[in-house]
């Protein structure tokens, strides 16, 4: 996931007082990361990656000794690194400590800065972060000595009704990926533990209540004990602003529930917009499987939303 991430930077600096973040600029043929894949590094740990192997062994251990300026890098991915992508990469490694963060606003669409002395901020990067500011930016642009990177979008909302064992393994195959998960139940024994990251549990008596918490454009996964209480939330998410509802379940119970969502007073249209069954029958039916078909579903899902707003922003500013 690319995109300058503040929030795991400041967390970063909370824990170690210097953070050396490591960026791809740019890169030529083939390369195990896109440009704007970066990783933290401190001495004794590191988070994030830029795609593993020899190049990130090299630059985790370059980012430890970096000192107050930073450095660009150029290398092949061919036999001296002992790979064979037959591309180059391009990274850029800086230092970051409390006070440099803190002349970052918090609420930043881009981060602007010289990366080698240059004083005045060229028309490219003021170019790039006017886009930025319209829904229209690169992720990240390189020009006359300056980079601006537009901060990480905020991860997708996910409700998952109920943490049976297809629960938690979509659960945990969302960790990692731009989704917040709150994985609702009534019994906290069936509540993974360690929870995977990004993933907040909620304990509900009734998990219908917790529709009513959230944001209008969560996207929620049905997938409890009970076909009664399946219906009920359907019905309540039907009922208010969502993105996508899904539900675990056969073509017959998805007919079932259609008929029912109908009887409840809900249009053809909005029941057109509820999806049964998830995942995809083609990988299997082990939770494994069906959370693979379901977090590849909810990542298509979420990167046509963000090329529909880039369209839109482009459109408007033309």
């Amino acid at each position: 996931m690319s995109g300058f991430d503040l929030d795991g930077l400041r967390a970063a600096l909370e824990q170690h007082s210097r953070i050396a973040r490591v960026v791809i600029t740019g890169f030529k043929g083939s390369a195990p990361r896109e440009t704007g894949a970066s990783m933290l590094v401190w001495q004794g740990g590191q988070s994030g990656t830029i795609g593993g192997g020899a190049l990130e062994f090299q630059m985790v251990e370059r980012a430890r000794r970096l000192g107050a300026a930073s450095e660009t890098v150029t290398l092949p991915l061919g036999p001296a690194l002992g790979q064979c992508c037959g591309g180059s990469v391009t990274l850029l490694l800086e230092a970051w400590d409390g006070d440099k963060l803190a002349d970052v606003p918090t609420d930043a669409s881009s981060i602007a800065r010289p990366i080698t002395g240059a004083a005045d901020m060229p028309f490219a990067i003021k170019r790039a972060a006017q886009a930025t500011r319209e829904g229209r930016g690169a992720p990240l642009t390189v020009a006359d000595g300056w980079i601006i990177e537009a901060t990480r979008s905020s991860p997708t909302p996910v409700y998952i009704y109920g943490a049976g064992h297809v629960g938690r393994a979509i659960a945990t195959a969302l960790a990692g990926l731009p989704f917040a998960v709150t994985l609702v139940d009534d019994a906290p024994q069936r509540l993974p533990n360690p929870m995977p990251n990004g993933v907040t549990p909620l304990l509900a008596a009734n998990l219908a209540d917790a529709v009513a918490t959230a944001p209008d454009a969560a996207i929620h996964l049905v997938l409890t004990y009970s076909h009664a209480l399946d219906l009920e939330i359907c019905h309540r998410v039907l009922a208010r602003p969502f993105r996508h509802l899904g539900l675990i379940g056969s073509g017959t119970k998805a007919t079932r529930f259609r008929r029912r969502l109908a009887e409840l007073g809900h249009s053809p249209a909005t029941i057109a917009r509820f999806a049964c069954p998830i995942g995809d029958r083609s990988l299997g039916k082990e939770p494994a499987a069906i959370a693979i078909g379901v977090a590849a579903e909810l990542i298509r899902l979420r990167n046509a939303d963000r090329m529909v707003k880039k369209q839109t922003g482009w459109s408007k500013n033309r």
